[in-house]
């Protein structure tokens, strides 16, 4: 599978993280966020997240931010006592709604990386594959795969393919890895040491 801008070097960019607002069942999960963080931030890149300092986008956050990224964290005003702020990103902006949240984080994002998550996370992949789809970006969105969490949703996505309410064609909109290192290298994250 090949990202619509899969040549694109995107070292020193502003990765955004879409995942959950809590840990999940497998411990994995946690690792494979906190890993991510600590990649990002060690590669050099800047992190956008979902604001809040509870579960794996908590995790993937910090880890980042203790890795030396800049982080900037995008919070509707309304989940603040749902998903307090991480104080120590570099940025928080507070906006009125759900929407106005993602439409700033993709608009900040040269890249995507997604990890176990809930409805949230679910909505933001289908946006960002779908305004690819629609030509609205050619940004890389990469799935980290994680104990072969996102299994159902490539399977539901054939589902679709087979029933003729997509084109084949959507499995190139994005990239599907097992480990966020996986990720990293699939974005040309990696600085040399």
């Amino acid at each position: 599978m090949q990202n619509p801008d899969g040549k694109k070097d995107i070292r020193h960019k502003v990765i955004c993280v879409f995942c959950g607002s809590s840990h999940g069942a497998d411990p994995a999960f946690t690792d494979a966020a906190r890993r991510l963080g600590r990649l990002i931030g060690e590669s050099g890149h800047s992190l956008v997240f979902g604001g809040g300092n509870i579960g794996l986008m908590g995790e993937t956050a910090r880890a980042a931010r203790d890795a030396g990224a800049n982080v900037t964290g995008i919070l509707p005003a309304f989940l603040r006592h749902l998903e307090p702020p991480l104080k120590s990103a570099d940025e928080l902006v507070v906006v009125p709604e759900l929407f106005e949240r993602k439409a700033r984080m993709i608009a900040l994002a040269d890249a995507f990386v997604i990890l176990p998550g809930g409805m949230g996370t679910m909505d933001e992949f289908f946006e960002v594959v779908t305004a690819a789809q629609l030509g609205r970006h050619e940004k890389p969105v990469v799935l980290v795969n994680i104990a072969g969490y996102f299994d159902p949703l490539e399977a539901l996505l054939r589902h679709l393919v087979k029933n003729g309410f997509a084109q084949a064609e959507i499995f190139t909109l994005y990239r599907m890895v097992a480990t966020v290192d996986e990720a990293i290298e699939a974005l040309g994250a990696l600085k040399p040491a």
